[in-house]
């Protein structure tokens, strides 16, 4: 399959599962994609590959119950690829989960 059968295929998807799920309006498939892409390669090579589909569901989780559940998805995947950076990082670059002085 090539990258851009790919990017269609996943785009159908995406398109269709919100669909399905009641969502059309809710989310833009292209930048909800990207995001999620994103956030799930920072957390897959900074922390584990098994805690990236996780890790989204939980900001998905943690959104849905936010008023504006696509800016809080936004906010928070930057939050968790920021934290995924510096997870193994020494100390002196590594920021403590839930550190509240790093917060924004």
């Amino acid at each position: 399959m090539s990258e851009s059968s790919d990017a269609k295929a996943m785009s159908e998807w995406v398109t269709a599962v919100a669909r399905e799920l009641g969502l059309e309006n809710a989310v833009e498939a292209g930048p909800t994609v990207d995001m999620v892409l994103d956030l799930t390669s920072d957390v897959a090579h900074g922390v584990s590959r098994p805690a990236a589909p996780v890790t989204a569901f939980l900001i998905g989780v943690a959104a849905g119950r936010a008023d504006d559940p696509a800016v809080a998805a936004r906010d928070y995947a930057g939050k968790v690829s920021r934290m995924a950076a510096g997870w193994d990082a020494d100390t002196e670059r590594a920021v403590p989960a839930n550190d509240q002085s790093q917060r924004a």
